[in-house]
Parts: structure tokens; C-alpha cells; sequence
């Protein structure tokens, strides 16, 4: 199989569903390949490092989109997007960055570390009550969406009971990040632009009314004070992609992580006693199942890697989760192992479009993963968990489980000690 038919098996259903065989196939031909004309794809994990790193690559601009999409300006969903830090260069993308980059300091994500924890108990809560009343529990909808919805509309002072809103509109934009899409996504993508631009414009002017200490009100008074440092547009746009990105990706890594935390008895026995090797955990989880299998680029000069050179304008679809599985870099990339020296994980990206809430997302997983198998040491999934058929935001649909036996005393999180390998 040649790339190009690999690259058409990976955009396929199927493929979409299970991407890790059709990596290997497309990985057969080298760390970087040329699967059409100015086109490349990239497997390798130095290789997608550097080129992410690589200040010669960046974002589609709107000159891009012209030349290769002229109607672009026409959909709810490019627009919107194009107009925030995700699809911005330098120098838009790093003024736009340091407006929010405050509220996902270190510093100020460890501080929310409580908080993240009395969340997740009172949705575990929630999961034993409806399993009490005989109600069917989907640990997706009852917790991994709901936890890291609530912590990002916390941070943008979206009031608590908007949060069921978000999940289906936040679904329907998110189609516009696949590599292909058709024009009936396209629409549903432009439906739920439309919608979340809606809500944001209310909540700006109700902050304008009403300030708040919330990110929402800080970067409305940024606009409102020097339009040149941050537009109207670009106000909205990325308050909607710090809201979708702020637990989409999350919600995935959870229910990712969890699939495969229970598909691992001895290990998940291991973090249940030990919550205290959660990071390792989250990093291996991160490499093993990413919740965001890829990214692109574009090269504005010749940039050589992988020994290909890739030409001025050259497209990159660099496979984040295949390089996650590099052999070369990781010994059995296949087998998931929480005691692995180090993962690094590309999950997150690098440079300058490195994740801005990689370390919420990291918290609220580390606190997640432990605490739920402390407190419902029985839980188990009911049957195989669907999954979306989605590349770029790997995650699923649904994932009915039973809770079995809560544990005894099973409010607050103990104190672990790292045990040897097991």
C-alpha cells in the first residue's frame, strides 16, 4: 500500500475509528513522506517535534485560505476559527496569547487543585445516586464532559446552568478541525459557530453591565480599552475556542483513559493504591491513546526533515498520534506502560501553538483518574464504549458502565507513596 492509499484507508470510517494500524502502514515508507504533490505527511516523533518547533512552518493564514478555499469566509465555523490564537501566526498569535496566558499559569493551576478534586467527588456523587435510582450511568455524560466543562466555565464566568449547552454545540463546530469534511458537516460546524458566537456575545455584553473576576470580563476590558490589542472578532473567537478547546480535548483524554486504565486491571490497581503516580499515568495515557491525533502546517521557506525537503507553500499533516507510538522513540509504543522513563508525549503539540491548557488538562486528569478508581473499585463498562468517528479529536460517543460496590469510606483522596514497578 502506497501513502496515498494509506492516507485515503486513514480518512475512511474505519479508519478514523482505528487510526494505529493504518499509522504503521503509512510509517513503512519513512518518518516524513510525500503522499501527493506539495503535500506531506509525518509519522516520526523528532521529526514532528522540530517542525512544530520550526519557525518556518505555521498555521494556514487567510492568504492560504484564499488560494485554496475561496468561499471560506462564507462558514460561521472558518471564520470564527481563523479569527483566534488556534489558527493565527505570530505576531496576532503570540498578542492574542499573552492576553489569556495568565489564567493558566502554573501557579494558578496548582491553586485549583481543590477545587477540581470537591468537583470530581460530587459528580461521583451524582453516578452512585443515579445508580442507586436504577438509572442507566454513562461515566462520559455523568463526568468526564461535566468536570472539565465546569472548570474552564469557572475560569470564563459562564454561569453553571449554561454548561449543558456547550457539549452539543461544541460537537458540531469542532467538524471544522477534521482534515476532510463534507458539506453537509460543514453545516452542521457552521450551526454550532453561530450558536456559541450567539451565547459569547450575550456574555460580553452582560460583563460590559456587570464585571465579574472571570477571563471573560479581563480580556472585555482589553478590547474595550485598545481595540488594536484585541478586536471585536477576535473577543469572540477566542472565548469560543477557549471554552470548546478547554474540554473537548479533556473529555477525551478521560474517557480515552479510562477505556484503557480498565482494559489494564493489574495497572489501575496500582494508581488506586498510589494516587501519588497519577503524572506518570496521565503522560502514558497522553502517548498511548492521544485525545488529538493530529495537526497541520504550513511551510513559508525549504525546511528539511525527516531527509525529504519540503518546498516553499508544502502542506504537513503531522500524525501527533503517530508519533506518539514511534518506535524509535518509545521501545513497544504498542504496549501501554505507565512506568516508562519518559513519554513526552506530542499530544499537546509544541513551539509556539503548544497547548495553552495543557496543564488544566493534565490536573483535571490527574485528579480524575485516581479518585474514580478509589471511589468505585467496581467500575466497569457496559459492553464495547462507541467511539466518533472523528481523526483530529479522538475520543466517545457514550460509555454506559456499572459502578459495583462504592468503597467504604470513599470521600477524600489519600496520601500514596510511588510503589516499585509492578
Amino acid at each position: 500500500m502506497d501513502a496515498a492509499e494509506a492516507l485515503t484507508l486513514l480518512m475512511s470510517p474505519a479508519g478514523r475509528v482505528d487510526p494505529y494500524p493504518t499509522y504503521e502502514r503509512l510509517r513503512a515508507h519513512g518518518p516524513v513522506v510525500e503522499a501527493g504533490p506539495g503535500f506531506y505527511v509525518v509519522t516520526g516523533y523528532a521529526e514532528a517535534d522540530e517542525l512544530l518547533r520550526d519557525p518556518r512552518l505555521g498555521v494556514m493564514d487567510d492568504a492560504a485560505r484564499d488560494r485554496v478555499w475561496p468561499g471560506w469566509r462564507d462558514s460561521a465555523a472558518v471564520t470564527s476559527i481563523s479569527r483566534s490564537m488556534l489558527r493565527t501566526n505570530p505576531p496576532e498569535h503570540s498578542r492574542m496569547r499573552r492576553l489569556a496566558a495568565g489564567a493558566f499559569s502554573p501557579r494558578r493551576i496548582a491553586g485549583m487543585r481543590d477545587v477540581v478534586t470537591a468537583q470530581a467527588d460530587e459528580l461521583i456523587d451524582t453516578m452512585l445516586d443515579r445508580a442507586r435510582r436504577g438509572d442507566e450511568v454513562d461515566v462520559l455524560a455523568d463526568f468526564a464532559y461535566p468536570l472539565p466543562v465546569g472548570v474552564i466555565c469557572a475560569l470564563l464566568g459562564v454561569p453553571a446552568a449554561d454548561r449543558p449547552l456547550f457539549r452539543r454545540w461544541a460537537a458540531d463546530l469542532t467538524g471544522i478541525l477534521e482534515p476532510e469534511i463534507t458539506p453537509a458537516e460543514l453545516a452542521v460546524a457552521d450551526r454550532g459557530a453561530a450558536e456559541l458566537r450567539r451565547y459569547f456575545t450575550e456574555l460580553v455584553e452582560s460583563r460590559r453591565r456587570a464585571p465579574a473576576d472571570d477571563l471573560t470580563t479581563a480580556l472585555v476590558r482589553v478590547h474595550d480599552a485598545d481595540g488594536e490589542r484585541l478586536s471585536g472578532d477576535e473577543l469572540l473567537a477566542n472565548l469560543v475556542v477557549l471554552l470548546v478547546a478547554g474540554f473537548e480535548t479533556t473529555t477525551n483524554l478521560l474517557g480515552n483513559g479510562l477505556v484503557v486504565l480498565l482494559a489494564h486491571p493489574r495497572a489501575a490497581d496500582a494508581l488506586r493504591e498510589h494516587p501519588d503516580l497519577a503524572p506518570a499515568y496521565v503522560e502514558e495515557l497522553l502517548r498511548y491513546d492521544s485525545p488529538v491525533q493530529l495537526t497541520t502546517r504550513l511551510s513559508t521557506d525549504r525546511v528539511r526533515a525527516g531527509g525529504i525537503d519540503l518546498p516553499p507553500g508544502a502542506w504537513t499533516l503531522l500524525l501527533l498520534g503517530a508519533a506518539n507510538r514511534d518506535p524509535r522513540r518509545y521501545p513497544q509504543p504498542d504496549r501501554f506502560d505507565p512506568w516508562r522513563a519518559q513519554a513526552h508525549p506530542l499530544s499537546f503539540g509544541a513551539g509556539p501553538h503548544y497547548c495553552i491548557g495543557a496543564g488544566l488538562a493534565r490536573l483535571e486528569a490527574q485528579v480524575a483518574f485516581p479518585l474514580l478508581l478509589r471511589r468505585l473499585p467496581g467500575l466497569a463498562l457496559v459492553g464495547p464504549p462507541r467511539r466518533r468517528t472523528r481523526l483530529t479529536l479522538r475520543g466517545y460517543e457514550a460509555m454506559p458502565v456499572t459502578l459495583g460496590t462504592p468503597a467504604a469510606a470513599d470521600r477524600g483522596t489519600p496520601a500514596g507513596a510511588p510503589p516499585g514497578t509492578p
